[in-house]
């Protein structure tokens, strides 16, 4: 498996071999939403009160979640974000937030 750092070298890698190079943040962040909308219907069909049409293809919730992480390590990578930065600040912010917020087990 990868670390954060690997992941976000595999994408630039993959990346840097085209002249487009990276997208914009205004494109990356529509290609984000359309992602996010193939992950909602997904659920949508497997835990929600719409069945897939006979035409549909099968679709894995997994691969859409894999999707929606290359168009977000891209995203970062195009604004040389360290995604395990912005985690590390995340992850510690809700700790502290929300540490009475919900009922321990």
């Amino acid at each position: 498996m990868y670390t954060t750092a690997e992941m976000q070298q595999r994408v630039d890698d993959y990346i840097s071999q085209f002249n487009t190079g990276y997208f914009s943040p205004l494109a990356q962040m529509a290609r984000l939403t359309e992602e996010v909308g193939e992950m909602a219907r997904e659920v949508n069909h497997l835990y929600g009160e719409k069945p897939k049409k006979d035409s549909e293809q099968e679709k894995a919730i997994e691969d859409e979640l894999g999707d929606m992480l290359f168009v977000m390590i891209s995203f970062a990578n195009s604004l040389d974000i360290d995604l395990s930065d912005a985690f590390n600040r995340s992850i510690t912010k809700i700790e502290t937030r929300d540490k009475d917020r919900w009922n321990r087990k």
